[in-house]
């Protein structure tokens, strides 16, 4: 132990520490984000090992609050450890999002055009400001969202559409997930969709 207290005492410990965090931030990002999606074993896994990682992370920052390094190391750890979370949530990009696309004048052919990828679609009639629309509604795997805007775009690049969280799914015809080879976030000059 006491080689460990002296490993940490050197610049090499402001650098332990920025490691420690991130890897204690990003596990507390995706507990969070388990838990609100309801996965309360994966929640309290995570939180198990993000409190083990935090407790050595905290009580080498604190024995060395003296040192503007490991404070900075501390500090800086917790903001890549967020950016490192959320790019791993979105790499993961666990979970179900519910569509809505709202076409003037290819409701029909999007809602084709997604049942032929197998999803299951439903379409209604609607009002909109300028006149009547064909609404579509379709629940995917979040992972699947760029795939689904790439057909609403083949049909109507000006259509409206709204991407949601459900809290709860049942019923109805899903398509299987597929696991991504590389995550969007780490190609360079690609990347996932601009959301708002």
């Amino acid at each position: 132990m006491v080689e460990l207290d002296a490993l940490f005492a050197t610049p090499m410990g402001a650098l332990l520490i920025f490691l420690l965090r991130i890897v204690d931030v990003s596990c507390d990002t995706m507990r969070v984000l388990f838990a609100v999606r309801g996965r309360r074993f994966f929640a309290a896994g995570l939180g198990f090992f993000q409190a083990l990682i935090w407790i050595f992370a905290v009580a080498s920052a604190i024995a060395h609050v003296d040192s503007a390094l490991h404070v900075l190391g501390y500090a800086a750890g917790y903001a890549a450890g967020t950016f490192v979370g959320v790019s791993i949530e979105q790499a993961v990009a666990y979970g179900w999002a519910t569509v809505r696309i709202v076409s003037r004048a290819a409701g029909v052919e999007i809602a084709e055009g997604l049942r032929d990828v197998g999803h299951g679609v439903t379409e209604f009639s609607g009002f909109g400001r300028e006149g009547n629309v064909e609404i579509v509604h379709v629940a995917v795997h979040r992972a699947q969202i760029d795939k689904v805007l790439d057909i609403v775009d083949r049909h109507d690049r000006s259509a409206f559409v709204t991407v949601e969280e459900p809290t709860m799914l049942r019923g109805g015809s899903m398509v299987a997930r597929e696991w991504r080879a590389t995550p969007s976030w780490m190609k360079w000059g690609g990347g996932r969709r601009q959301r708002v």
